[in-house]
C-alpha cells in the first residue's frame, strides 16, 4: 500500500518510537467477480463489515474504472499486481497496491486471492535498525536473498529472489511468503521461519520442501536455507531466506543426462499417440516451456512428401501438446485436431529440407508466418521468444514435426539444444515408424486381399446371390478367406468358399493362387471331387517349393487350407457338393426348415492320399443356401452349438433378399470385430421353366442331322427367336455331325433358352474330347469346330460318368453380328 493519510477511524502512532504493527488486508473474488471472503484486515482498512461486502460484486469497491492496460493483462493470467483506487466506507479515496493470485482446485481455475500490505510506521528505533539489517543481509549472504522481519513479512529482496518469485521487491514488501506464492511448500517455509526466530538456529529446506517458485518453466534445483539475522546483542531481528547459487553441470553433460532419462521414457509402447506425448513430456520442462507434435495421418506419407509444399501448404494432425502452463495456451488445436502450415512457414520449409532450425520470434520468417497462421500468432502472443522446429525422421521417412518454444525461460535455444531436440525426436520417430509398420503391412494385405476377391458378382439366372467379407479385428492380421461365384456351362453356377491357414500377405497371396486355380479347373467342368483333388495336388506342390527355398511351408504353401465347392443346376434343381475340411453349408427350405447338408468332410487341402466325396441333393426353388468360413461361428463369447443355433434362427426368418439375410446373420453372430476373417455367401435358388428347355434323342445316323436342324428351327420359332435360327442351325449341324461321326450312341440334343443366351448341347457316351485344328486346303474335315468357335460366345466340353457333352452358347443380343459372321465363315469353308 502506498503511504497515504491515515484512513478514517484509524490512529497512527510512532512518534514516541513505538512501532505500529503491520497487517494484511485480504479478500477472495470468484470467477464472476463476486466477493466470497473478507478478512479482518480488509475491514480495518476499508471499514466495511463482511456482511456488507461478501456476495456482492467487487467492482462496487472501486473508486474508478481500471485502466485499459489492467483490463487487457488480467484475462488468461494466473497472477496480477497493480495500483487500484478504492472507496472507503465513509467515502474517502484510498489508492492501494494490490497483489492477486488465482487459486486452483482439482486442476480447475477458481477464485482470486487479493491481498494488500498495510505497513506499520516503524518508529525511530526501527528506522535506525533498518540500515543495519540491510547491511547484515547483503554482507553475510552472497546468494539470492529475501529478508523477513519479526512478523515474517518481507522487508528486502535482491534481484535473484525477485526473478525466482516473479515480483519486484516493492510489489512483495509487507507480505508473508504464502501470500506472495500460495503453495503448501511456502507454508512449510513460513513455519520454519517461525522456528528460526524462536530458536535462533538456521533451518535448512530439503529439495522436496523448498519454497515454490512462481515462474513457470524449467528451474534448477538449488539448496535453500533460512538463516536468522542477529544484531550485535545476539537478538534475532530478521530471517534471511537464501537460495544458494550452485555451479551447474556443463550443458553437454546436462544434455547427455536428459537424453539418457528421456530414452527410457520415449517409445515404451506401440501406441503412436502415446509415443508422441512421451516426447512432449520428456522435453517439457527440461528443454522447453512448451512442445507440440504433429504427425502425418497416412502411414508412409513421409515417403511421398513433395519436394516443395503445394500452394495450400501442409496439413498434419496434432498428436501431442505439453506446456509448463496448465491451460496450454500455446496450441490453437487440441490433441487429435488438424493444423495446416502455409507453404512458406518455417515448419513447411524445415520439413522440405529435412533438418531442424532455431528461430527467434522476431525473425522475418516467423513474423510472416504469424500473419498467415493463427497458430503462429498464438505462439507469439504468449510471449515466446525462441522457437525450434525439428522434423521427425526415421529410416529416411518423415513421420511428422515437433515444435519447441521458450517464453518463461529467458535463454534462447542454442545449437546444443537443437542437437538434443533432434536426438529426442529421432527416438520418438523410430518408435512411431515402427508402430506404423504393422499398420502399413495390414493396409497392404487388405488391399491385396480385396483385389483378389470378386469385385462384383457375375450375372446369371440360376441363383440370386449376396456376399459379405469381414477382415479379422485382431492383431494377427488379415487372413486368407475367400469366396467366388463361377458361371458354368448349361446355365449352371459354381459356388466356392475357402479358408487359407495363417494371416498376412503370404496367406492372401496363397489365397489368390488357389482362387485362380479353382476358376481354371471349373472352366474345364471338373466335378467337385475331382476339382478338390487337383487343388490338393497344387497345395502339396506349393508347400514343397516353399520348403526347398527355406520358407514357412504351412503359411506360404497353404497346408491345412479348407474349401467347399458346390455346383447348382437350375434345370434339374440339383446341387452337387464336395468339401475339404470345410464347415458344411446350411439350407433353408421355402417352408422355413433349416438344416446342415451332410456333405462328407474330406481332409483339408495339402495332406494328400485321401479321396474326396460328393453328394447330390435336390433343392426346391426358393431355397436358401448359406456357405461360410469358420470365423463366423468361432466367436469368443459363445460355443459352436450356440453359434449354429443363432445362425439357423437368423436365416430361417423370412427375408426379402439374400442381402438382408446376410445382414441379419452378421448382426446375430458378430457383436464385435471377429477374431478371424469371415466370408459369407448366401444364394437363393431359381429354376428354369420347363418351357425354356428342349431335349431330343437322336439316332446315330448322319441322315438325322437334317432332322436335328428341323427340330431346332421349330423350337426357336415357337420361342420367338427366328433371328437366331440361321446361326443355331449351323452350330447344331456341326455338333451333331461330330457326335454321330466320332462319338457313340446314344446321342442327345438339348436347347436351353436362358435370358439373352441360347445354349446348344450335344451329348454322347464317348469320353473322347473334340479338339479344334487347322484344316489344310484339300482336307474334307476339320472346319466344324472352327465354325462353332467363330459363332459361339463360349464353347467347350464337359464329362460325366456316362460320356461327354459338347456345348456352345449363342448370345441373342448380338444376332446381326452373329449372322454376318456365320455367312462369312460358311463362305470360306
Amino acid at each position: 500500500m502506498e503511504r497515504l493519510p491515515t484512513p478514517p477511524g484509524e490512529r497512527r502512532d510512532g512518534a514516541d518510537g513505538v512501532a505500529e504493527p503491520a497487517y494484511t488486508a485480504a479478500a477472495t473474488v470468484d470467477a464472476r467477480g463476486i466477493v466470497t471472503g473478507w478478512s479482518e484486515g480488509a475491514r480495518r482498512l476499508l471499514g466495511y463489515e463482511p456482511v456488507q461486502v461478501v456476495g456482492r460484486p467487487a467492482a462496487r469497491l472501486l473508486a474508478e474504472v481500471p485502466g485499459e492496460e489492467a483490463r487487457r493483462e488480467v484475462p488468461g493470467r494466473q497472477r496480477w499486481s497493480g495500483s487500484v483506487a478504492v472507496r472507503h466506507r465513509d467515502g474517502g479515496l484510498l489508492r492501494l497496491r494490490l497483489l492477486a493470485n488465482r487459486r486452483t482446485h482439482d486442476g480447475q481455475a477458481g477464485e482470486w486471492l487479493v491481498v494488500s500490505a498495510v505497513a506499520g510506521r516503524p518508529g525511530r528505533a526501527g528506522e535506525e535498525a533498518w540500515g543495519e539489517w540491510g547491511e547484515w543481509m547483503f554482507t553475510q549472504s552472497p546468494c539470492g536473498l529475501a529478508l523477513f522481519g519479526p512478523d515474517l513479512r518481507l522487508v528486502r529482496a535482491n534481484a535473484a529472489m525477485e526473478r525466482a518469485l516473479g515480483f519486484t521487491e516493492s510489489e512483495m514488501r509487507g507480505l508473508c511468503l504464502p501470500e506472495i506464492a500460495p503453495h503448501p511448500l511456502s507454508e512449510e517455509a513460513h513455519s520454519r521461519m517461525r522456528l528460526a526466530f524462536a530458536t535462533g538456529q538456521p533451518q535448512s529446506l530439503p529439495a522436496d520442501v523448498r519454497p515454490a517458485t512462481t515462474v513457470p518453466g524449467p528451474q534448477p534445483a538449488r539448496p535453500t536455507s533460512l538463516a536468522p539475522v542477529k544484531d550485535a546483542g545476539g537478538r534475532v531481528r530478521a530471517v534471511c531466506l537464501a537460495v544458494h547459487h550452485t555451479v551447474q553441470e556443463p550443458p553437454a553433460r546436462q544434455h547427455t543426462r536428459l537424453l539418457k532419462d528421456a530414452g527410457a521414457r520415449i517409445g515404451t509402447t506401440s501406441d503412436i499417440a502415446r509415443t508422441a506425448q512421451e516426447l512432449a513430456d520428456a522435453a517439457v520442462p527440461p528443454l522447453a516451456d512448451f512442445a507440440v507434435v504433429d504427425l502425418f495421418d497416412v502411414p508412409g506419407s513421409g515417403d511421398e512428401m513433395p519436394s516443395a509444399p503445394s500452394a495450400g501448404g501442409l496439413t498434419l494432425r496434432r498428436t501431442a501438446v505439453q506446456s509448463v502452463l496448465d491451460a496450454r495456451p500455446e496450441s490453437v488445436a487440441a490433441a487429435g485436431g488438424t493444423t495446416a502450415y502455409p507453404a512458406l512457414s518455417p515448419v513447411a520449409q524445415c520439413l522440405v529440407r529435412g533438418r531442424g532450425a532455431v528461430y527467434a520470434t522476431a525473425d522475418f520468417a516467423v513474423a510472416r508466418w504469424a500473419g498467415e497462421d493463427p497458430q503462429a500468432a498464438r505462439i507469439r502472443q504468449v510471449g515466446t521468444h525462441s522457437l525450434m522446429v525439428v522434423p521427425m525422421r526415421s529410416s529416411d521417412t518423415t513421420v511428422g514435426v515437433a515444435l519447441f518454444g521458450r517464453h518463461r525461460s529467458p535463454e534462447p535455444f542454442t545449437p546444443e539444444d537443437l542437437w538434443l531436440a533432434e536426438q529426442l525426436t529421432a527416438r520418438a520417430a523410430a518408435g512411431i515408424h515402427g508402430a506404423r509398420r504393422p499398420v502399413r503391412e495390414h493396409t497392404s494385405t487388405m488391399t491385396l486381399q480385396r483385389s483378389l476377391l470378386p469385385q462384383t458378382l457375375p450375372d446369371q439366372a440360376a441363383l440370386e446371390i449376396a456376399s459379405r467379407y469381414l477382415p479379422a479385428g485382431s492383431r494377427a492380421g488379415v487372413g486368407g478367406d475367400w469366396f467366388d461365384v463361377i458361371p458354368l456351362s448349361g446355365a449352371r453356377v459354381a459356388l466356392v468358399v475357402g479358408d487359407v491357414v495363417g494371416h498376412g500377405i503370404r496367406a492372401s497371396a496363397t489365397m489368390g493362387r488357389l482362387r485362380t486355380a479353382v476358376r481354371t479347373l471349373a472352366d474345364v467342368d471338373l466335378p467337385p471331387d475331382e476339382l478338390l483333388t487337383h487343388l490338393d495336388d497344387l497345395v502339396i506342390r506349393l508347400s514343397t517349393d516353399v520348403a526347398v527355398t527355406g520358407g514357412a511351408a504351412e503359411t506360404a504353401g497353404g497346408i491345412g487350407t479348407t474349401c467347399l465347392y458346390a455346383v447348382y443346376d437350375p434345370v434339374s434343381r440339383r446341387c452337387t457338393l464336395a468339401r475339404a475340411g470345410h464347415p458344411p453349408p446350411a439350407v433353408v427350405t421355402p417352408g422355413g426348415a433349416v438344416y446342415l447338408l451332410d456333405v462328407p468332410a474330406g481332409p483339408p487341402l495339402g495332406l494328400g492320399g485321401l479321396p474326396f466325396e460328393t453328394i447330390e441333393t435336390e433343392l426346391p426353388e426358393g431355397s436358401l443356401l448359406a456357405l461360410y468360413t469358420d470365423g463366423l461361428l468361432e466367436v469368443r463369447d459363445r460355443d459352436i452349438d450356440e453359434a449354429l443355433d443363432k445362425m439357423f434362427a437368423a436365416v430361417a426368418q423370412p427375408a426379402q433378399s439374400p442381402e438382408s439375410a446376410c445382414d441379419r446373420v452378421l448382426a446375430a453372430l458378430l457383436t464385435h470385430r471377429p477374431d478371424d476373417d469371415v466370408a459369407l455367401l448366401i444364394a437363393r435358388t431359381r429354376a428354369l421353366d420347363p418351357g425354356q428347355v428342349a431335349v431330343w434323342d437322336l439316332a446315330c445316323d448322319p441322315a438325322d442331322v437334317a432332322r436335328a436342324r428341323r427340330l431346332v428351327t421349330g423350337r426357336l420359332t415357337a420361342w420367338g427367336l427366328t433371328d437366331a435360327v440361321f446361326v443355331a442351325e449351323l452350330m447344331v449341324s456341326e455338333l451333331v455331325t461330330n457326335a454321330i461321326r466320332y462319338g457313340r450312341p446314344p446321342v442327345q440334343l438339348r436347347l436351353i433358352h436362358e435370358n439373352n443366351t441360347l445354349i446348344c448341347e450335344v451329348s454322347d457316351s464317348s469320353s473322347t474330347t473334340p479338339h479344334m485344328r487347322r484344316a489344310r486346303i484339300f482336307d474334307e474335315g476339320g472346319r466344324g469346330l472352327l465354325l462353332v468357335a467363330q459363332l459361339a460366345r463360349r464353347w467347350g466340353t464337359r464329362h460325366s460318368p456316362t460320356g461327354k457333352t459338347v456345348w456352345a452358347e449363342q448370345s441373342l443380343g448380338e444376332l446381326s453380328g452373329d449372322i454376318a459372321t456365320a455367312r462369312a465363315v460358311t463362305s470360306l469353308t
